[in-house]
């Protein structure tokens, strides 16, 4: 028994690697400065990292029929950040889906390496080459609310809702379970925000999403005829396929992500209203060089929020020590003064 523990042990020990690429989605418009203000805040603020930062870019299709590719000057510019640009062509998803990029943009990645996807709204606010986890278990954000399933009057309840998705996939739903929350409460069910994914060989792990997320769009089951998958769906699947590859929800070892790490800050005025000061700070030193300044000014949310102290006077709102309670206030008293952008 000494020995057969000791294997499993070095097993467990060996997967837990330092070694991944990054991927985040760049297309025109907003997608395209928030990718420069990634890729730059990575360079700044995590030198080491020797992993690739891959921008996957969708390209024009009939699922894309308005050109979503960035202009090379943008593309050129993220090039002498660091950044490898990855086009791919949408084979399900696209302009009437767009969240369905990062699964797509998944299976355009190489094959056999360690991933973490990123929603192009994040700040890299530390040295990210630290973080080390096994990738092989896949995982995803628990920066979430409760946003699906919706309790509906004729509804079957949560716990009938989501087996009847493991149900179709043939996976075990009750170790899925977090038995310290009660039944039927949203904390109980596995539900990830998609902000942030890790995981290993990104096409394999796309490929499932992809298929498991058409599957349900088209097909869904009986428990769930009363719910919106728009824009719930990569959310609603995206537990099973973690799932599937023996993942589940995040340990220690990703506290970072989230945490000191990264920050999916979403929109700049809630970066500005609800954010740690040491989190403005990176913003504010990242976006002040003059290389970086020419190109986010060419957007008018980054100008007014960062260039023209906008974002200062977002802030000023705010005891950041004692904020509301739910983001809808924090968005209403910043459009109440005038102040919102997005």
């Amino acid at each position: 028994m000494a020995k057969k523990t000791s294997r499993t042990k070095t097993s467990a020990a060996a997967a837990v690697s330092s070694d991944f690429d990054i991927v985040i989605v760049g297309q025109a418009g907003r997608l395209q400065y928030e990718a420069l203000l990634l890729t730059a805040s990575l360079q700044a603020n995590a030198p080491n990292f020797t992993g690739t930062l891959y921008v996957a870019e969708p390209q024009m299709s009939r699922h894309w029929p308005k050109d979503p590719s960035m202009p090379g000057d943008i593309k050129s510019a993220l090039e002498e950040l660091g950044a490898v640009i990855l086009p791919f062509e949408n084979q399900v998803f696209g302009a009437e889906y767009p969240y369905g990029n990062k699964i797509e943009a998944l299976c355009a990645m190489p094959a056999g390496r360690n991933f973490l996807f990123l929603d192009t709204d994040t700040l890299i606010v530390g040295d990210i080459a630290t973080l080390e986890t096994d990738f092989t278990k896949p995982s995803a954000s628990m920066r979430r609310t409760g946003t699906w399933p919706e309790e509906e009057l004729y509804w079957p309840g949560y716990s009938a809702t989501w087996k009847s998705l493991y149900d179709r996939y043939g996976l075990d739903f009750e170790s899925t379970l977090d038995t310290d929350q009660p039944d039927e409460y949203w904390q109980r069910y596995l539900y990830f925000n998609a902000g942030w994914i890790t995981g290993h060989d990104a096409p394999t792990f796309g490929e499932r999403w992809k298929e498991w997320a058409l599957d349900v769009r088209d097909d869904r089951p009986e428990e769930l005829v009363l719910q919106s998958l728009d824009p719930w769906l990569d959310q609603v699947t995206l537990p099973l396929v973690i799932h599937s590859f023996g993942g589940g929800r995040p340990g220690d070892d990703l506290a970072g992500l989230d945490g000191d790490l990264t920050c999916h800050y979403r929109m700049l005025p809630l970066l500005y209203a609800r954010e740690d000061d040491a989190v403005v700070a990176v913003l504010e030193n990242v976006t002040a060089p003059n290389k970086i300044k020419k190109w986010l000014k060419q957007y008018d949310p980054f100008k007014r929020m960062i260039y023209q102290n906008r974002g200062d006077k977002v802030r000023a709102l705010f005891d950041q020590n004692d904020m509301p309670p739910r983001e809808r206030q924090i968005r209403n008293t910043i459009k109440r003064e005038g102040f919102w952008m997005r």
